[in-house]
């Protein structure tokens, strides 16, 4: 393979946008009462899905830091087939692999419904933008082939 072309690096100024883009979802989350562990564990699951080795490091080490549980973390891929995952939680994962994976538009519609309705508005905007914003960010990093020291 040839040197990586590392997007962050060869296009700064629409990096630093997508950066900005991560910053304002992370406070509409804080303003929305979403906490650390619940943005990381939506970090880490858009992460899984995409395959993104560089973003599942970087948030497996965060959401560690926010005091997330090795179990937790190792069931996170199962997380609808346990119940050590609260019902905000369960609602944002639901929402984040809807964002990444986009099912049938009647699939979508229903998960959003009832994501919704667990979440109220201000915390499924907020849940939506970090799992969108996630989803670039993986992108960014798997086409960079950024490597995982």
């Amino acid at each position: 393979m040839t040197t990586p072309l590392y997007l962050d690096k060869a296009v700064p100024a629409a990096y630093a946008a997508a950066a900005e883009l991560a910053r304002q979802a992370g406070a509409a989350a804080e303003a929305a009462g979403l906490d650390r562990i619940l943005v990381e564990l939506v970090n880490l699951r858009v992460s899984q899905l995409n395959g993104c080795a560089f973003c599942l490091d970087l948030h497996h080490r965060r959401a560690v830091r926010a005091g997330e549980s090795e179990r937790r973390l190792a069931l996170l891929p199962a997380w609808s087939e346990t119940s050590l995952f609260t019902a905000p939680e369960r609602a944002a994962l639901a929402l984040a692999e809807s964002v990444t994976t986009l099912p049938r538009a009647d699939t979508r519609r229903r998960t959003e419904d009832e994501c919704r309705a667990v979440l109220g508005d201000g915390a499924f905007a907020a849940v939506a933008w970090v799992a969108l914003t996630m989803n670039a960010f993986n992108r960014i990093s798997m086409t960079s082939h950024h490597p995982v020291t």
